[in-house]
């Protein structure tokens, strides 16, 4: 079969290039060596996020007496949980494949290598002029922690197993890891978090990661920041974990699981890659702004590239490097990674886009920031959701909002807005003039940018 394109990997980044390719009249075929969604869609973002809002709605429950609503006895039967999580993503899995037919792409399952000319699958050969590398990643894992699926997991164990543990020891305090944190804690589970940085989400910015870990406390959830793994050994029916904190103090943590959560890897290493001359830097292909790899005809995107490691990310550059091989975009013209928002989706909810605070002073810009605390906002009061804050950095020179950072119920769908604003260039002026109604979580990001211009209304 020839094809004008292959694109091998069906997640989020594969099956959408997949269908923008269609829509632009290229003949495709997409291969996937799991199912239709790709790991994200079956066994990270959709599974982890119905888990995560079977937390939050059991989270409401406990605490709805406080708000005059009886509600006696309530318990979780979490391997019903676990199973209603995998049906949500059996049914994206589905929705992708219904996609494929409509758009008239073809779709076949197996483990693609790439030769001159197109892909092998199995014994069948995809010809094609242009291929996409969308295979995406892998959980990395930590030397003496053997993942076993019971007692050590990663976050791919996590989402199977359905049986809550009593407590558990989570390495990683970044993204997976704090999620997984809640969702345990909130269920009953005693949780300690281990992170090497001296804040939670390192990366992002530090007052995000302050006051995670300050409602994450009052959660019940010990926090062990600036402490790194040292070893890691069988205890019982679980194990014991040793850290290392300052100083060289060590600490032994007993734990019925482990949750290894740091990060991941590509998945690269079976595609042919060095055959084909293509390059990479860390297992990761290294890829211009078009996403192209320097090989005619090859492209990548998503995870494999690194190092933005967010399923919209893959999207878009998945569209980004589809109309390059139609002809519809021009060199460098590519996704912008400083409008990639990023999103937790713990509770408190964390997101963020473009610089943070200290990035910002690094650059030399004139910083206007502004913070505006959710305690004192009129619709998270009455919906009882007063955790969190928004901050905006603006430059005082410009009026030009360089990033916003926000934690708190519902965030991961404000930063829509913020998002919106650095795209169009939108300055502080132009946030203050917009109305926005009240009474909305949405407020909230004007009366930061309040805040930075010196007109603050509400705080």
């Amino acid at each position: 079969m020839t094809y004008d394109l292959v694109v091998v990997g069906a997640g989020p980044g594969g099956y959408v290039a997949a269908i923008r390719a269609a829509q632009l009249g290229l003949r495709t075929a997409v291969v996937e060596r799991d199912r239709p969604g790709g790991v994200c869609g079956n066994w990270g973002c959709i599974p982890s996020k119905a888990i995560l809002s079977d937390a939050a709605l059991f989270a409401e429950m406990k605490i709805a007496s406080k708000r005059g609503l009886l509600a006696d006895n309530v318990r979780v039967d979490y391997a019903r949980v676990i199973a209603r999580s995998r049906e949500v993503a059996d049914q994206q899995a589905k929705g992708v494949e219904f996609l494929f037919k409509k758009n008239g792409i073809t779709y076949r399952e197996g483990v693609a290598r790439l030769v001159r000319g197109g892909v092998v699958v199995g014994n069948e050969r995809l010809e094609a002029r242009h291929v996409l590398i969308a295979t995406g990643s892998r959980e990395r894992a930590l030397p003496g922690l053997t993942v076993d699926g019971e007692v050590v997991v990663t976050s791919r164990e996590a989402l199977e197993v359905p049986r809550l543990p009593p407590s558990a020891v989570v390495i990683g305090g970044g993204a997976v890891g704090v999620e997984f944190a809640y969702v345990w804690a909130t269920f009953g589970t005693r949780v300690t978090v281990v992170e090497m940085a001296e804040t939670l989400l390192p990366g992002m910015d530090v007052e995000l990661g302050r006051e995670l870990e300050r409602v994450f406390k009052r959660q019940s959830i010990e926090v062990l920041t600036g402490h790194r793994y040292a070893s890691f050994a069988r205890s019982g029916e679980g194990g014991r974990v040793t850290v290392e904190g300052a100083g060289g103090a060590r600490r032994d943590l007993e734990a019925a699981r482990v949750l290894v959560a740091v990060g991941r890897a590509p998945l690269s290493d079976e595609l042919g890659l060095a055959e084909l001359g293509i390059r990479t830097e860390h297992g990761f292909i290294t890829v211009d702004a078009n996403m192209r790899t320097g090989v005619d005809g090859v492209c990548a995107i998503g995870d494999v590239v690194g190092p933005l490691l967010l399923a919209h990310a893959a999207s878009e550059q998945g569209v980004v490097a589809v109309e390059t091989m139609a002809g519809k975009r021009r060199d460098g013209d590519g996704l912008d990674p400083a409008n990639v928002p990023a999103c937790i989706y713990c509770q408190p909810e964390v997101a963020a886009v473009g610089m943070t605070e200290a990035e910002a002073r690094e650059q030399g810009h004139d910083v206007r920031v502004g913070k505006f605390p959710f305690r004192s906002l009129g619709r998270a009061m009455a919906a009882g959701h007063t955790d969190g804050f928004v901050k905006v950095v603006t430059d005082g020179r410009y009026g030009a909002i360089l990033g916003v950072h926000m934690i708190g119920t519902g965030v991961t769908d404000l930063i829509a807005e913020a998002g919106l604003a650095r795209t169009v260039e939108a300055t502080v002026e132009d946030v203050i003039a917009t109305v926005h109604a009240h009474p909305t979580m949405a407020e909230g990001f004007r009366e930061a940018v309040l805040v930075a211009a010196g007109q603050a209304v509400n705080v």
